[in-house]
């Protein structure tokens, strides 16, 4: 197969929030496939905050980016050419660094078969998807929420806050989330059915997250960080259990405070950070019941839709300043 592909690289390492000239859109030959390789054209790409911490070269919990490389991202697409024996040209797949792309090759490291019959593509990269594992696993693995325990759930509204908040009413759990807006705080509420919201942009927001956390909080779901972390911290009970799953609000500026740590000693806190790559075993036990309880209708799925490759950008910097409603993917 020949032909020309495209795809976003980045251009110079970003200062704060990212700009559109820190990447490059290029185009490049489709590149020629080895044994045990397959050539994924891609349908959706979806887009995760974690991206924005490879950008940078300070320590983390991976390489960061080199300058020229595609920028990492999840994808989903079709199989069109294949030399590994665990994978045939039409197959649907899933896969976890396919990058800012239009095709990649892969080894099949991080590609997995989807069922379309299932759920269509896109929702592979949200509720069945990373997103959707990221919160099965922190809040059951990592959080141990149990029925009739009080989660906090920040950026409830996103990709992986609005499972989080899901899965917990499923479980027999009071739910309360933080969201900026009323309108997402009225979506979190009325469609995806916790208890409460609370808009951290209010003047009074943590007055209004302690009536909300009445009984106090058993287990909070971060994904800020920042200032909203600082109100839930004095709210929580004695073992809580702090679940860090990302500090979206810190991403841009290494200069934000942290909690205090004398909550951690006086209330025995349990503050566990994780990533998802490390629990890629659970991924089979995720699937199993997630499915299920989409099928039944249990997950209400809503998506941040933008479409064509050009607009990957835009909907990435829009996801960062918290713009995004649902899971941010780009349907190509």
């Amino acid at each position: 197969m020949s032909g020309l592909y495209r795809q976003w690289v980045l251009a110079r390492r970003p200062s704060g929030l990212p700009r559109l000239d820190d990447f490059r859109l290029i185009e490049a030959e489709l590149p020629a496939i080895g044994h045990g390789q397959v050539l994924i054209r891609h349908e959706v790409l979806g887009l995760a905050p974690a991206a924005r911490l490879r950008m940078s070269d300070g320590r983390s919990y991976r390489a960061p980016m080199a300058l020229g490389e595609v920028v990492y991202g999840q994808a989903c697409g079709v199989v069109v050419r294949s030399r590994n024996d665990h994978f045939t040209e039409g197959d649907a797949v899933y896969s976890v660094s396919g990058g800012w792309q239009t095709h990649s090759v892969s080894d099949g490291t991080g590609l997995a078969r989807i069922d379309t019959e299932i759920a269509p593509p896109r929702v592979w990269l949200g509720a069945l998807g990373t997103s959707g594992q990221t919160a099965y696993t922190g809040l059951l693995h990592i959080g141990h929420a149990e029925a009739g325990e009080t989660v906090v759930v920040s950026a409830a509204s996103g990709g992986v806050g609005s499972m989080v908040g899901q899965i917990a009413k499923i479980k027999g759990c009071r739910v309360v989330g933080i969201a900026g807006g009323e309108p997402k705080c009225r979506h979190v509420v009325e469609d995806l059915g916790f208890d409460a919201c609370v808009d951290y942009r209010a003047n009074d927001s943590a007055q209004k997250l302690k009536a909300a956390c009445g009984q106090g909080v058993d287990v909070y779901f971060e994904n800020v960080g920042g200032e909203v972390r600082d109100e839930v911290w004095p709210l929580m009970n004695n073992a809580g259990r702090v679940v860090v799953c990302g500090l979206i609000a810190e991403y841009n500026d290494a200069q934000k405070p942290g909690p205090g740590w004398f909550q951690i000693l006086a209330r025995r806190l349990n503050v566990r950070g994780f990533i998802m790559s490390d629990y890629v075993h659970l991924r089979d036990e995720f699937v199993r019941d997630m499915s299920g309880w989409y099928a039944a209708g249990r997950i209400h799925v809503r998506e941040d839709v933008s479409v064509g490759l050009e607009q990957v950008v835009p909907a990435f910097i829009g996801m960062l300043e918290g713009r995004n409603f649902g899971k941010t993917i780009v349907l190509l």
